[in-house]
C-alpha cells in the first residue's frame, strides 16, 4: 500500500521493481515448472478468459481485495502470453508496451498534437476517425465477435456513435423501443406459433433487446452491469428461497406458488429492508 511519505519516484520504483520480479519469477517458471513449461497461447486462452470474468466480477462486488488479486491473475496471463510469443521469436514484451504507449500518444492528439478536444464525446469522435487512418476498413471492424452478445451490442452502438451514426434525444429511442416491443408482441401473439414465427419472434426479439441496451445508454446506463446485478439479487432471493424451504422440511417441489411467493418477498424485505 503506498503512504503519502512515498514520492512518485519512489512509487515508480517500488512499480518497476514488481514488475522486473514478476518477469524474474516466469522466467524461472517457465524454465523449471513442468506446467508452465508445457502452457501455450492456446491452452491458456480459456484461462484467461475465466480470469477476466473473475475480475469482472470482483469489480461488480466492488470487493477491492479481490480486484487487487484478480488483476494479478490478469496481468500474469499478459505477460505469460508476451513471454511465450518471445520464445517463439515474433515479439517481446517490450515491443508489445511500446506499441501500446505509441498507440495511445497517436489517438489523443488533444494532449500530445494540436488538436482540439473538450468533451469525452470529441474524445470518442477522434478515436474512431484515428482508427479508421490506422488501416481499419470499418469502424465497426474492432469489435471481437466472441463478444457476449449484449456486451457487442453496447460496443456496436457505441462506435457507430462515435462518428456521429445516433439519435438525437432520448424520446426518439424510447419510441423505437416501444416500436419494436409492438412489432415482437405482433409475432408472439398468435394461437399457434410455426417455426417460421418463432424465428421471426426471434428476431423481434432482438430487434427489442438492441432498442432497450441503445435508450440505456443514452441514460447512461450500463446494461450489462444492470442485468448481471439482477443475477445476483434473483441468486441471492432464490437461495434465501432454498433455505427456507429446507428450514421447513419441504423441497421446492413440494410448495405451492403461494408459499413460494411468501418466502420470496422475505427475501425481498431482507435484502431491501425499510
Amino acid at each position: 500500500m503506498t503512504t503519502p511519505e512515498q514520492t512518485a519516484s519512489d512509487l515508480r520504483k517500488a512499480q518497476l521493481e514488481a514488475f522486473g520480479r514478476l518477469l524474474d519469477i516466469l522466467d524461472e517458471l517457465r524454465e523449471k515448472c513442468p506446467w508452465d513449461r508445457k502452457q501455450t497461447m492456446s491452452s491458456l486462452r480459456h484461462l484467461t478468459i475465466e480470469e477476466t470474468y473473475e475480475l469482472s466480477d470482483a469489480i461488480l462486488r466492488e470487493d477491492m481485495p479481490e480486484v487487487k488479486k484478480e488483476i494479478g491473475d490478469v496481468m500474469l496471463h499478459l505477460v505469460f502470453y508476451a513471454k511465450i510469443a518471445s520464445e517463439r521469436g515474433d515479439f517481446d514484451l517490450a515491443e508489445v508496451l511500446h506499441a501500446q504507449c505509441d498507440k495511445l500518444v497517436f489517438r489523443h492528439p488533444h494532449i500530445y498534437g494540436d488538436t482540439t478536444a473538450e468533451t469525452e464525446e470529441e474524445v470518442k469522435q477522434n478515436w474512431e476517425s484515428l482508427k479508421l487512418k490506422e488501416g481499419n476498413k470499418s469502424v465497426l471492424g474492432g469489435v471481437p465477435s466472441s463478444l457476449p452478445a449484449l456486451v457487442k451490442a453496447m460496443r456496436i452502438q457505441e462506435k457507430a456513435r462515435g462518428v456521429g451514426f445516433d439519435w438525437d434525444e432520448p424520446s426518439k429511442v424510447w419510441e423505437k423501443v416501444e416500436e419494436e416491443m409492438q412489432e415482437f408482441q405482433a409475432e408472439f401473439n398468435k394461437p399457434h406459433l410455426t417455426p417460421e414465427d418463432k424465428s421471426k419472434a426471434t428476431s423481434e426479439l432482438g430487434d427489442v433487446l438492441f432498442s432497450l441496451i441503445n435508450f440505456a445508454r443514452f441514460l447512461d446506463l450500463n446494461p450489462e452491469e444492470a442485468l448481471e446485478k439482477t443475477n445476483l439479487k434473483f441468486i441471492q432471493r432464490f437461495q434465501y428461497l432454498e433455505a427456507a424451504a429446507a428450514k421447513a422440511g419441504k423441497s421446492l417441489k413440494q410448495m405451492s406458488l403461494p408459499e413460494m411467493d411468501a418466502y420470496w418477498n422475505e427475501a425481498k424485505t431482507k435484502s431491501n429492508p425499510k
